[in-house]
């Protein structure tokens, strides 16, 4: 059983910057973001395989956001630039416990944290 911690959300201005950290219990293999608006469905941000060499992006954050890893710290990162006002949202990192490759489906993974709130003003 793996656990995990996000941090870094906040408050911040549309075009501004927001860095979320993923703090696990123990080493991860496919990882990912997932983000949750008010009345909608959790759905993918970005996700990274278990070595670092492949990500994926929903088009809504591409050239925006980055997703990044530090496997020798059990930690998983979210870099948001140019944030929007919809962009707001409950933001979940995401732990797969058998594929090293990048996952994108919600329900294929195993660990989920308990979330971390990101709001942009207009």
């Amino acid at each position: 059983q793996v656990q995990l911690v996000e941090s870094g959300g906040g408050l911040v201005q549309a075009g501004g910057s927001l860095r979320l950290s993923c703090a696990a219990s123990g080493p991860t293999l496919s990882m990912g973001w997932f983000r949750q608006a008010p009345g909608k469905e959790r759905v993918i941000v970005a996700a990274i395989s278990w070595s670092g060499s492949t990500t994926y992006y929903a088009d809504s954050v591409k050239g925006r956001f980055t997703i990044s890893r530090n496997n020798d710290k059990n930690t998983l990162y979210l870099q948001m630039n140019s944030l929007k006002p919809e962009d707001t949202a409950i933001y979940y990192c995401a732990a797969h416990k058998k594929s090293v490759t990048v996952v994108i489906a919600t329900d294929e993974y195993d660990y989920w944290g308990l979330g971390t709130q990101v709001t942009v003003s207009s």
